[in-house]
């Protein structure tokens, strides 16, 4: 999750197009979108950096870890929600993948911070 977290981040980043016309169509070529865009990817790069960076190393807690990836569970539920506050307005087909795509996101990365801890715990009592 974090790795895809990166590569979507890095991609806004440098494209904010990309990974905006899914979500709101033609309106990805505004400048205000790309705006919008590339601030949602520098969200992205931070998270998925700030959760590497709290898995890879043995000094983080699990605490640590599963705020990181609880964090981006959280940042990809309220895209859900922000989604379908504006269903009407986005594409027709694409909305769809957007709030299936961030949905099972939330979902997955609520389960890896679940996870996170757990195997986590079960190793620091190895």
């Amino acid at each position: 999750m974090a790795i895809g977290r990166v590569a979507i981040g890095v991609t806004a980043l440098a494209w904010p197009s990309v990974p905006a016309r899914p979500w709101v169509g033609a309106a990805a070529d505004d400048v205000a979108a790309q705006v919008f865009g590339r601030a949602l990817g520098a969200r992205d790069l931070a998270l998925g950096l700030g959760a590497l960076a709290a898995l890879q190393s043995p000094a983080a807690g699990a605490g640590s870890a599963r705020a990181w990836v609880a964090a981006g569970a959280l940042s990809d539920a309220l895209d859900v929600m922000a989604s379908l506050k504006s269903w009407p307005e986005l594409p027709r087909i694409t909305r769809w993948l957007v709030v299936f795509s961030a949905g099972g996101a939330a979902l997955t990365g609520g389960a890896a911070a679940v996870a996170t801890v757990a195997s986590r715990s079960s190793s620091a009592s190895d």
